[in-house]
């Protein structure tokens, strides 16, 4: 075992040391530790179990406590997951729990400031206004509920039970629209419903690594640690790395390919292509497994890589060898993230690499992985719950049948629960407050004033008169500047719960220490509303029947039963004490389900599916009838669609394209990492990368000070001239109007540029389609 407990400094060596090991072989420990300095591990008083939730690794770790303080953290080495490592944003993110500047009472809105208050009366101001609107006419669509992806599993399912049953509205989303949403469109239109069909084991096993638009080495490091492992052992996997940008993953690639922006559809038709023409897939498993390939066949008929290149602005050279690594390895991994996510015809991109995987047969055995990535640490459990708009346990809102399981589960009227259209997407739940039918706006945990597209227009809707404003959070954000009441909300370490990472593994969170002044847990927020709100079912019993994390669990558990995320086999005390384990986990099959699809049978029937799909051009909801005309059988969908340009381009006033991304030492909108000394220090301001060829035309050398501008805003920050293909600007979207010190209030957000577009079926916005120019302002230093 390599030990790391005497932990460098991982800002500068991020992925730490390395451990080799070849095909086939268990990836060795390696256990990081980071503790207050002057603290040795023996000094620790007690270490409680934890995972991390600052990505969606799902890294396993312990909280070390000190004198009733959280004082560091240690990898947790029996975890399949990180195996002991941990991300830099694990080592050092734990230190914003003590920041001096935590919420520790609420505050009300009171002659346009915000004051500090006692629970009684910020919560009366809730139901008060709650009430009101619901005594109103179409009251249940007054609400709107805007979460996020990091509270817990039993948050979640208590808030989509209040918001469903409770209140009965279909506005509920969270900011998991902005990075995941395209994660579940794209697995339930290929596979009938939502969850991750690989493991992370797969890294272990494959020849062949495939990262789409991902930035693995930022966005989920220990991961990239794993598979910079594999690559400096024995038979190492080739690697394809499709990215605009020269990051570490495409430097460490074999083949780079640095598309033109939102062309990504394009890349994988003229992939396809290759694959099909070449006679690189299983003809025998596709025809009795998958419906639609003669369509797909086609459909990428007409991508051959002369013309793929020039859309893509590629070599078709390039073209042909990143296809025939793909085409000609055995056991192909796949991972997808923002880069298609969040890019021109999301979905239908996002499909064709399942596409791939299924032509290919690349599933349900170890090595031939297929992750569509999560971006946040429990993205997977809004998915599950019903917390961003879907139905809980990944139920079909177009199917009857599932909606009755759900109201006798719950014992309400049907009628109750919104089933009578697509969920209301987070986009569209912006607008209804733009326009004024959504009255009261309730955001928990995230900070749509810097993660939304189109900044300006966002402040406007949150500072409306007749918007009733309600943040729940950990710190006065730039969002909760502009509320009429703030919560004060406990967070990892300071409350119970459990949380479930990009491959489906669960894991428990104990509470460590006591959250700051009178700050409570989001569970104790939301069930003291549906207490106060008296919520009850059609018996008059109260609605919400548990009082804690565990018995949110167990109620959950009763809904998620006979459900692709079946968690009836799990236990608190199963998760204590070892690994995380995956779902679906049944009292048959205790130790969970590592891949799923290993029979070839998908989830596709339409009485078990998720989804009756979408046109993926336009989102056109499909019928039950048409559906069942397809008559999948337990057959994956094979999917085409030709490619269409952004909906903004480049042009004479705006001649670059600009997207954005993550930093690896910063998370979301730095609620917490920009409190970590460490991590502050790697990445304190935003900066714009451009290409040499449109700096020096414009007269900008590295370092300077830049003017990004596009149509609805723009901001200054200093140029990073190189590592970014030619035509293309990227600036970090995690910089918003306040650098921690709310005093300071510069804009200098990405979000300031991007534009109000969506994927027609994912609803994920398009953040890396804005026409932008930049000028010089002034020589750096």
């Amino acid at each position: 075992m390599a030990d790391l407990r005497e932990t460098p400094d991982r800002v500068e060596e991020p992925w730490g040391q390395r451990t080799p090991y070849g095909p086939g072989e268990r990836w060795p420990v390696r256990v990081d530790v980071h503790l207050a300095d002057g603290l040795a591990e023996s000094d620790v008083d007690r270490w409680v179990q934890s995972a991390s939730i600052l990505h969606s690794n799902g890294d396993a770790m312990d909280i070390a406590v000190k004198d009733g303080r959280i004082a560091g953290v240690r990898g947790r080495a029996v975890d399949r997951v990180n195996r002991g490592r941990l991300d830099p944003k694990d080592l050092y993110g734990w230190q914003a729990n003590n920041s001096p500047d935590r919420l520790t009472r609420p505050l009300v809105r009171r002659g346009g400031r915000l004051v500090e208050t006692d629970w009684d009366t910020a919560m009366g101001a809730v139901v008060a206004r709650s009430r009101e609107l619901l005594d109103g006419p179409g009251g249940w669509g007054r609400f709107g509920f805007y979460t996020s992806g990091q509270l817990f599993l039993e948050e979640y399912y208590t808030l989509a039970v209040i918001g469903k049953a409770g209140l009965g509205t279909p506005h509920m989303d969270g900011n998991t629209r902005l990075c995941t949403a395209t994660s579940a469109a794209a697995l339930k239109a290929s596979f009938g419903t939502d969850g991750q069909p690989g493991s992370y084991t797969d890294v272990d096993h494959c020849d062949a690594v495939a990262l789409w638009g991902h930035n693995v080495a930022a966005t989920q490091s220990v991961l990239w640690t794993r598979m910079l492992d594999r690559r400096r052992g024995p038979n190492p996997p080739a690697m394809l790395a499709v990215d605009p940008r020269t990051t570490p993953v495409a430097r460490e690639a074999d083949v780079h390919l640095a598309p033109r922006g939102g062309t990504n559809l394009a890349l994988m038709n003229g992939l396809l292509h290759l694959i099909i023409h070449n006679g690189w897939y299983d003809e025998r498993w596709v025809a009795a497994h998958t419906v639609g390939f003669d369509e797909l066949a086609r459909v990428v008929d007409g991508y051959p890589p002369r013309r793929v290149a020039r859309i893509c602005d590629l070599e078709a050279a390039d073209l042909e060898r990143a296809a025939e690594l793909l085409g000609r390895s055995e056991r192909l991994l796949s991972t997808v993230l923002q880069g298609f996510y969040q890019s021109n015809q999301a979905t239908a991109a996002a499909c064709q690499v399942n596409n791939l995987h299924l032509l290919r047969r690349m599933l349900g055995r170890p090595g031939a992985g297929l992750y569509q990535m999560n971006g946040q640490p429990t993205a997977q459990n809004t998915r599950e719950t019903g917390a961003d708009g879907d139905l809980p346990g990944m139920r079909n809102w177009d199917n009857p049948a599932h909606v009755r399981e759900l109201a006798a589960l719950w014992n309400v009227d049907e009628m109750t629960i919104p089933h009578w259209s697509p969920p209301t997407h987070a986009m569209q739940i912006w607008r209804y407050a733009e326009q004024g039918s959504v009255k009261l706006l309730w955001v928990s945990a995230t900070n749509p004033a810097v993660s939304l597209p189109d900044l300006a227009r966002v402040r406007r809707i949150l500072a409306k008169d007749d918007l009733f404003v309600v943040v729940q959070d950990l710190f006065r954000t730039e969002t909760a500047e502009l509320a009429d009441v703030v919560l004060p909300a406990a967070t990892w370490g300071e409350k119970t719960g459990t949380f479930t990472n990009a491959d489906r593994t669960v894991h428990l969170s104990e509470k460590a220490v006591d959250p700051p002044g009178e700050a409570r847990a989001d569970l104790d927020i939301f069930l003291d509303y549906a207490r106060r709100m008296d919520l009850r079912d059609r018996d008059g019993r109260p609605l919400i029947r548990w009082r804690d994390a565990e018995g949110a669990f167990e109620a959950w558990k009763e809904c998620s039963a006979g459900r692709p995320c079946d968690y009836t086999g799990l236990t608190y005390d199963k998760l204590r004490g070892g690994s995380g384990v995956q779902w679906p986990c049944t009292p048959d099959a205790p130790e969970g389900t590592e891949r799923l699809y290993t029979d070839g049978v998908f989830h596709t029937d339409p009485d078990y599916c998720e989804t009756y799909g979408q046109d993926l051009a336009t989102g056109a909801e499909h019928t039950a009838e048409q559906y069942r005309a397809r008559q999948p059988a337990g057959r994956a969908f094979l999917h085409a669609a030709d490619y269409r340009p952004s909906p903004e381009v480049p042009d004479e006033e705006y001649p670059l394209l600009l997207t954005t991304g993550r930093s690896l030492y910063q998370f979301h909108t730095r609620t917490k990492t920009g409190r970590a000394p460490e991590l502050n220090a790697a990445a304190p301001e935003p900066w714009a990368e451009i290409h040499p060829e449109d700096a020096g035309p414009a007269g900008i050398a590295d370092g300077d000070l830049v003017e990004v501008a596009s149509r609805r805003g723009a901001v200054r920050v200093r140029a990073v001239v190189g590592g970014i293909r030619r035509g293309t600007v990227f600036i970090p979207f995690h910089y918003g109007y306040f650098d921690v010190d709310p005093a300071k209030r510069v804009p200098r957000g990405a979000n300031e540029l991007t534009l109000t577009a969506w994927d027609p079926v994912s609803k994920q916005p398009i953040f890396k389609a804005a026409a932008v120019r930049v000028t010089a302002v002034e020589r750096g230093e």
